[in-house]
């Protein structure tokens, strides 16, 4: 099945508001096309008298085997595209052997998650202007198995999304960030005409003065290796390696933060060189295709994370439509594999791309 056949089906299985929350983007919503442009400006070089008789997309990330460098992102409510919500996008992220990131506003408890995990989990976590519910929190994904955390940078607030507003949306009844109180979570229940109530919740309960020191608070509370998920620039990966970082996601996410910025993919090489090797690096966005896996690989990134798509998977059949979406990105990742002559995933370099005539690599 295409992926295009995921996306039709998820939109007129949803809500009109739910699929805005979904695909709606911040601002003008520049940012929603921006990173597809980019990766689509990329080419691919292929070399010829390879033995590609057998090629292994797979990869270690952060200790964990995938079947491929790939990744859910962390998306808040799962339930809102189906009743079994994360755990459904549990099963299917394990039956294709890949991570799932799980969103601190998830639907489904962090233990109930685990229990239906076969695959690696991580936990993506906002900072709260309440550190003891971060902290209970950590402690408890830690005590369910979860082998990392991602924290979010580029969001100490949520930025201003026209649909959302348009629609007052709220988290519907019947759907709950059950692993965080419901003082914690209010006000994203309450609708308001021409207000996002999420928008509403991320400025009572976001700490928007958090720096580069709080990090070490982290690393008092938890052992878990420490991910920062919306880093752009090449001075703030170095901040990041400074800081023991283990893992850096450059991301727009999904647009729906700052509008006008340069997208993940043009920012992923300056990440890249500015870590020096000193820690994995993932790009998050615009992954629609295989190839795609290729291109990120090839600009230095360790990994990808696919975002939409997977809930477009989930809409259509739960943990066989996630299972089905990733399964459908590996099997053109493999065959992309094969044609490039890259046997491996180490095959990939940047002698593996270029941009069209009259055209320059962004590095």
């Amino acid at each position: 099945m295409a992926l295009h056949t995921y996306e039709a089906a998820a939109e007129e299985r949803l809500p009109g508001p739910v699929w805005d929350f979904f695909a709606g983007g911040s601002g003008t919503e520049s940012m929603l096309t921006a990173g597809r442009e980019a990766l689509d400006r990329v080419q691919l070089r292929p070399r010829c008298l390879v033995d590609v008789s057998h090629c292994d997309p797979g990869t270690d990330l952060l200790g964990a085997r995938l079947a491929a460098p790939l990744a859910v992102a962390p998306m808040a409510y799962h339930q809102l595209a189906h009743p079994e919500g994360e755990v459904a996008s549990a099963r299917g992220a394990g039956e294709a052997g890949a991570l799932l990131t799980v969103s601190m506003f998830a639907s489904r408890t962090l233990e109930d998650i685990a229990a239906a995990a076969s695959g690696p989990l991580w936990l993506q976590l906002y900072w709260l202007r309440r550190r003891e519910v971060m902290r209970d929190l950590i402690l408890r994904a830690e005590a369910a198995g979860f082998r990392a955390l991602v924290l979010t940078v580029d969001a100490p607030r949520v930025a201003y999304r026209p649909r959302d507003a348009a629609n007052g949306f709220a988290v519907p009844p019947g759907v709950r960030a059950v692993n965080l109180s419901t003082e914690v979570m209010a006000a994203s229940h309450g609708s308001r005409s021409g207000e996002s109530a999420l928008a509403r919740h991320s400025r009572e309960q976001f700490d928007a003065s958090i720096t580069w020191e709080d990090l070490a608070w982290l690393r008092e509370v938890t052992s878990l290796p420490v991910v920062l998920k919306g880093v752009l620039t090449g001075e703030d990966a170095e901040l990041a390696v400074k800081h023991g970082v283990s893992g850096l996601i450059v991301s727009n996410h999904g647009g729906r933060q700052l509008d006008f910025a340069r997208s993940a993919p043009e920012c992923l090489p300056e990440v890249v060189d500015a870590v020096g090797g000193n820690c994995p690096v993932i790009l998050d966005g615009a992954i629609r295709h295989g190839a795609d896996i290729a291109k990120a690989l090839c600009m230095g990134a360790d990994a990808v994370m696919l975002g939409r798509p997977a809930l477009w998977g989930l809409a259509h059949s739960g943990d066989a439509g996630v299972a089905g979406v990733l399964r459908l990105l590996i099997d053109q990742f493999e065959e992309v594999m094969a044609l490039m002559g890259a046997p491996t995933v180490a095959d990939f370099g940047r002698s593996g791309i270029a941009y069209p005539v009259g055209g320059r690599l962004p590095f």
